[in-house]
Order: structure tokens, then sequence, then C-alpha cells
């Protein structure tokens, strides 16, 4: 049945003038099995979102279902929840704390209660499944490189063999070459189980996520498979080569998802994305899905009053 969230709304600075709306209105059901995507600018409510899954946060207002039971019910024992929903936070730090990797690892499936033996056959199962090598396990996770740091703490949350795994920025501050790794691990761990992850970088989730939702300030604005989520900017998308000095007119009126130096001195050659053909030698071009996710999270008001104040011909 999974996870099933139901006008959930969280509020920041209740008792004060200051009051943010951090959640608003959030429907939402992750099917057992699925890989989702969920995408987002910083600040639009991603991680608090995340927070809500495993009973970390408690919504404002709305209903959190686990399996048809509701989190946040009188009796509903959240500490089993946690070790069915894991949760791995965007600064793995905040989850390492033991003097060795392993002994990290051996954390949460000790408290489950499982024996020494289990435990730590739990913990060396999940870091090879995260490809930490064995060297590493007597180090202090605090010696451990950024991505070091990221392995073994998945690795802390698959070794209690959650049904639903929930990454927050697992890449965020990684090299590319890292980030490529990482994309490929996640990827083979949704084919066991339910997994949520949270990012801001389109690569993240384009191939590998079953379906992605889509975050602004709050709201969930979009959702849908990549194929459908992409089809939705189908004709909004062109590319023109322009002089630098209409480049920069049409990147001040319209959304730009691309500009770079053409092959001739003064020329630029620019991906723009609009409703209406931005320039007379426009061509329309292929859309791929972060062309329509900054089509979703971009001020379309503000974008249309530029244009319109004054269009480039």
């Amino acid at each position: 049945m999974g996870l099933k969230l139901e006008h959930v709304s969280y509020l920041y600075g209740t008792d004060t003038e200051l009051l943010v709306r951090a959640l608003d209105d959030v429907n939402l059901e992750i099917p057992d099995g699925q890989f989702i995507g969920l995408i987002g600018h910083t600040g639009s409510g991603k991680s608090t979102l995340v927070q809500h899954l495993n009973g970390l946060l408690k919504p404002s207002e709305g209903t959190i279902l686990f399996n048809g039971e509701n989190i946040w019910a009188q009796d509903y024992s959240r500490k089993t929840l946690r070790s069915k929903v894991g949760l791995v936070f965007q600064y793995p730090e905040h989850q390492l704390f033991e003097v060795n990797v392993l002994q990290d690892v051996c954390f949460g499936p000790k408290n489950q209660g499982l024996s020494p033996e289990e435990c730590e056959k739990r913990a060396r199962e999940a870091l090879q499944l995260v490809g930490l090598k064995e060297k590493y396990f007597d180090h202090s996770p605090f010696d451990l490189s950024g991505g070091q740091k990221r392995r073994a703490a998945i690795a802390g949350v698959l070794a209690m063999r959650p049904k639903v795994l929930v990454l927050d920025e697992p890449t965020a501050g990684l090299d590319p070459k890292e980030r490529v790794k990482f994309r490929n691990i996640i990827s083979s761990l949704g084919k066991e189980k339910t997994v949520l992850l949270s990012t801001h970088i389109v690569s993240d989730i384009e191939y590998i996520a079953d379906q992605i939702l889509i975050m602004k300030d709050g709201e969930l604005i979009c959702s849908g498979t990549e194929q459908g989520i992409t089809a939705s900017v189908k004709g909004y998308v062109w590319k023109c080569n322009v002089s630098t000095d209409v480049a920069q007119k049409l990147c001040n009126q319209y959304m730009v998802s691309n500009l770079r130096n053409g092959s001739e001195e003064n020329q630029a050659e620019l991906r723009i994305i609009s409703e209406k053909c931005p320039f007379p030698a426009a061509e329309l071009a292929e859309e791929t899905l972060e062309d329509a996710y900054l089509y979703q999270t971009q001020d379309i008001n503000r974008i249309r009053s530029r244009r319109d104040e004054n269009t480039v011909v």
C-alpha cells in the first residue's frame, strides 16, 4: 500500500509574525516498489517533506498514512516506522557518530534487537552493496571523504532493511564522477525496494525514476513520468544563433535554459523556453526534462511581463 499524504501542510513560526507555510496542502501517494524522483529548487520544501515520511516532523495539518495506518495515531509506533522507512539526510555527518564505520552501520540493526552476529552480517552486506571497501571498515567515519561518508550513511540505513528508502540530496557537493557512481548505486537499490530521491539536480533522476514530482514554494505543482512531464513543453523549446547584443536582450525577456558562445565572434547560441516564437530566426528544438522543469518552476507572470515590455524583432 505504501505511503500516502492527504492535505499535508507544515507551518514554521506559528506563534510569530514570521509565519512560513513550508508545505501547502500536499497530496501524494508513493506506491510500493516504485522509484520516485522529487525535484525542486533550494527552499521549495523538499527536505521538509521527506522528514514527514518517517515521522521526524509532524504535519501542522493533514494526515500521513503508511500501509493504510495513520502514523500519528496515538498507539502507532514511530520507532517501528523508522525501521521500515529509512531516511538518509543531506549531510551524512549528521548520521555518523560511532568510533569506526562498521560499528556505525551496525547501530541500526542493533537498535532493532538483532544479535551481534546478525548486525555485523547485515552491516558488511550493506557496505558491500554501496561499494565501500573493507579497508575502511575500521576507520573513523569522520576520516572518510564526502562520497565515502554518503556510502556509509546509506549503508547504515540499508542494514536495517527498510521497505522504503528516502534519500535527501544524496549527490549534493559530489564531483561529477562520484555523482555518476551514486546514481548507479541508487538505481540498483530501486530494483529491490521503494526509493524516493530528493534533489535539485535533474540528471539525478532523469533516467531512473518511475515517477517524478516537482515542488515549488511548498506545493507539489507537477507529477508524472519523465516522458509525460517532458511532453508538457513540446513546441515551447527554441534554439537560435544571434549576435551577443540580441542574446542579452533575449536573456532579459525569456527563460533561457542554455547559452554558449557561437562559432563566430560576437555570436551566441541560445536555447529558449517560450510558448511563442521568441525571435524570427528561432527554430523548434527537441525538449528535455530540464526544459520542462524550468518551465514548470519559472515565474511565468514575470517572464511574460518582461517579454511584453520589449519584444525583440
